[in-house]
């Protein structure tokens, strides 16, 4: 019996790998809320991700690397907001009306959203809706819903898709709102 070695670079190399997959697009996403360029937020992920190579052999690929990626792009946005010499204008900070009108905003997307999410999931077939309900509200896994419902691991499958599917055409033109309020939310955790 062969057994087939895998070195520790050519492992670190995967995770890399998966890290960049997985993360760069959410990271451009939220370094852009701080550099107002999508150009130098990807500028500024690139970065990240460059000095993580550079120090791949010292870094714990043990331990999930995503608050450490975020925390790196929020911080390299923040050089890059004073490199640049582009500072938010203070009065804006500090103007009670500006935050207060920036918050009701939010609360009036939120509520929008919330509302055609809930319309949404009411046009579901009913074992459908109540399939994505345990799923992603009660945190059930696939085998506990079948288990529940009585139905097959297959049947459960399909009535997720179908809704994950109905949900996203119906949310296709909230996708960009969606991504930006969930990470002006992730600040403030």
């Amino acid at each position: 019996m062969r057994r087939l070695v895998v070195s520790r670079d050519t492992i670190i190399k995967k995770k890399f790998e998966v890290l960049f997959r997985e993360h760069f697009t959410g990271l451009c996403y939220f370094a852009h809320k701080y550099t107002g360029d999508l150009d130098s937020s990807k500028e500024v992920v690139h970065s990240v991700f460059i000095r993580l190579w550079e120090n791949r052999h010292s870094f714990d690929w043990e331990k999930p690397a995503k608050s450490y990626l975020f925390t790196s792009v929020y911080n390299r946005s923040l050089n890059f907001i004073r490199d640049k010499k582009r500072f938010i204008n203070r009065d804006d900070l500090t103007d009670p009306l500006h935050v207060e009108e920036a918050a009701y905003n939010d609360h009036l997307e939120i509520a929008e959203l919330e509302s055609l999410i809930s319309s949404s999931l009411q046009r579901l077939p009913e074992k459908c809706r109540k399939v994505f309900e345990m799923s992603r509200f009660e945190g059930k896994k696939y085998a506990e819903i079948a288990e529940h419902l009585d139905i097959s691991l297959k049947t459960v499958e399909t009535h997720m898709s179908k809704a994950l599917h109905i949900l996203k055409e119906a949310l296709k033109d909230y996708l960009m709102v969606v991504i930006l309020l969930m990470f002006k939310n992730m600040n403030r955790w």
